[in-house]
């Protein structure tokens, strides 16, 4: 029964061929023991129910069966089964299958297949019931007021998290599978009369390009098919594992990604200012939030410049204001102190990898021992000056205020390249360094979006949103650079 893999084989109309197919190819009662089949007679014909256990409610399963054995009491034999069979599948969601390579992927998917003697079409019947977790709320993106949902791995209840938000007729969720061997769930959520055409067409374009065996990594995977970054290390898409951001974002002509297995889901296009936000301004006052909001973008400029600004001081003393003379190390050190920076920053991320690993019950433990015995310890000993620690401290907690954690181990590579810059050529490595990092930036483009919008080009009406957290009801216009077809909110 070896068959092209171009080629698609149809349903059998003799049902043990049907049987001998699902045998050789998914290992049914040899291979796979999660895969089962229930054989009954009904109405003098054999009907045979595939289903996979573990992804499907078994009580449904049991239900459908039931009602289809008591059509030997109710009905005479037909010549159509499929009709009545059908008829009598007591589920909301009931389709045909023509080929039996869809009914195997529709099988591996969680969803119960039905096989009638005599009959080339099957029916398929959704009585999935994927296993995982309640949605909670996001541990990287709390806020003091709001919701406490966020999304889980299941694909189906984080569509209805979002269609809960945006109960739209126009709202769209376009379903596809991606890798030939993992055949994942892949959703493409738009709104019709917003999101622009074109961005719909390329992402649908890309995501059935994608020539891979599996998407064990899920969204990440198809980032790197998506945008195609490289080894560009900022962020050109944006995650989000919270329903309301992803349906603000729906909402303003954005097109959401979603991925089976995955909590997080992709938000595109986006602009780095996109990744500067957090939905904590939006749940404040306008005055709070546009508080808050400047503390953040003051945090995420002292994670990038503060610390090279200050090595140049230390390099060069003629450069520091006579009023701040006195922020420059008290004493010598045998270790130059771009050594001690780079040793005390990479040992902020052994510390970050180590909270990562550590047991909840242990991780008091690891920060006692991090700031009482390392911290001092080094400074006791000379390895490093304390400005040193004070100053990597700084930058540190502005790279945990990035709300997007991409973007803010982005800067810490990019700190660490003009760190290195300023070592080797001092006052001119720090401008020029500075230059070419907005040059960078501005050569960025996300799906054909200028990553530095609205600053570069410039917008004057957008950038004083950015700057400003302006209120909800004084918004009127969609951003321009996802090209909604309708700028205006209604």
């Amino acid at each position: 029964m070896e068959q092209n893999k171009s080629t698609k084989q149809s349903v059998f109309p003799n049902i043990n061929d049907n049987y001998e197919f699902f045998k050789e190819h998914i290992g049914l009662d040899s291979g796979n023991f999660d895969v089962g089949v229930r054989k009954v007679k009904v109405l003098e014909k054999d009907v045979h129910f595939y289903s996979l256990n573990g992804l499907n409610d078994t009580v449904f399963i049991i239900q459908i069966i039931k009602e289809i054995v008591n059509l030997n009491e109710k009905e005479k034999p037909s010549n159509k089964m499929l009709d009545i069979i059908k008829n009598r599948l007591v589920h909301q969601q009931v389709s045909t299958v023509n080929t039996l390579d869809e009914a195997v992927d529709q099988l591996l998917s969680g969803l119960m297949i039905v096989l009638i003697d005599g009959e080339d079409t099957g029916l398929i019947v959704d009585v999935r019931t994927y296993p995982g977790r309640s949605p909670e709320e996001p541990d990287t993106e709390k806020v003091v007021r709001g919701a406490r949902d966020g999304y889980t791995e299941n694909i189906v209840e984080n569509c209805a998290l979002t269609r809960r938000r945006i109960r739209d007729e126009r709202l769209r969720y376009e379903m596809m599978k991606v890798g030939e061997r993992s055949k994942t769930d892949v959703c493409i959520a738009y709104i019709k009369d917003i999101a622009d055409p074109d961005l719909v067409k390329i992402i649908k374009q890309e995501l059935n390009d994608i020539s891979i065996d599996g998407l064990p990594m899920a969204d990440k995977t198809v980032e790197e098919f998506l945008v195609k970054q490289s080894f560009n290390p900022y962020p050109l898409v944006r995650y989000t594992e919270r329903p309301d951001i992803a349906a603000t974002h729906l909402l303003e002509g954005h097109v959401i990604i979603m991925v089976d297995t995955s909590p997080s889901v992709i938000i595109t296009p986006t602009t780095i200012f996109h990744h500067l936000q957090h939905a904590e301004e939006y749940r404040q006052d306008p005055a709070i939030g546009t508080f808050l909001r400047w503390v953040r973008f003051i945090g995420i400029v002292a994670s990038l410049f503060l610390l090279p600004l200050w090595l140049l001081m230390v390099l060069e003393p003629n450069v520091i204001p006579e009023a701040i003379n006195y922020i420059g190390p008290e004493k010598d050190s045998n270790i130059p102190i771009i050594i001690q920076i780079f040793l005390a920053d990479i040992g902020i991320e052994f510390l970050r990898m180590a909270a990562i690993h550590t047991p909840s019950p242990l991780s008091t433990a690891m920060g006692l021992i991090a700031a009482a015995l390392i911290g001092q310890i080094a400074i006791d000993v000379g390895l490093f000056v304390p400005e040193v620690i004070l100053y990597v401290a700084i930058a540190a907690i502005g790279t945990f205020a990035t709300p997007s954690y991409e973007l803010g181990q982005a800067n810490k590579i990019a700190r660490l390249c003009l760190l290195i810059i300023v070592a080797i050529f001092k006052t001119p490595g720090f401008i020029i360094g500075i230059t070419l990092y907005v040059l960078f930036l501005a050569s960025i483009r996300s799906l054909n979006t200028p990553y530095l919008w609205p600053f570069l080009p410039f917008n004057a009406k957008a950038l004083l949103q950015i700057i400003i957290r302006t209120p909800i009801a004084g918004a009127k216009l969609r951003p321009s650079i996802v090209r909604p077809q309708d700028p205006k909110r209604q």
